[in-house]
């Protein structure tokens, strides 16, 4: 299995006042880490990236350990946990080499914008999908 892995960087705004990152910020993370994952997957038409959309149906997360704000990037890891004709749900930890901060998932569907509806993964779509493809943590 291969994740994709995002150095994502600490914003000193993201701390609360006892230096923590805020919990609301690790879903901001995991957005950002696979929006930049999923880049090359989507067209660059903006027709296009309306029908062929992504929309998240599900969050979830576990803190396992609390993150202090610093100037080092720290490793959001995501890969594709499962995945079905018209959704799919991604992994994610936040972590350190040695220190795991996060666990998450979220739950994505395949959506065209324009019609308001569900849509099929397209076999190109599938195919990026398998190359994180995974059922176990990267860790």
């Amino acid at each position: 299995m291969h994740s994709y892995i995002y150095p994502c960087p600490l914003r000193w705004a993201d701390a609360d006042a006892y230096g923590h990152i805020n919990n609301a910020l690790f879903l901001r993370y995991m957005e950002e880490a696979r929006t930049r994952m999923f880049r090359e997957m989507l067209p660059a038409d903006e027709a296009d990236r309306r029908r062929n959309a992504f929309v998240v149906s599900r969050a979830s997360i576990d803190y396992r350990a609390p993150l202090h704000y610093r100037e080092t990037p720290v490793d959001v890891h995501v890969w594709v946990a499962q995945h079905r004709a018209v959704s799919f749900e991604l992994a994610y930890e936040i972590r350190d080499a040695d220190q795991l901060y996060v666990e998450g998932t979220t739950t994505i569907a395949a959506y065209n914008l324009d019609t308001g509806r569900p849509r099929r993964l397209s076999e190109a779509e599938r195919a990026f999908l398998a190359r994180y493809d995974g059922s176990c943590s990267p860790s």
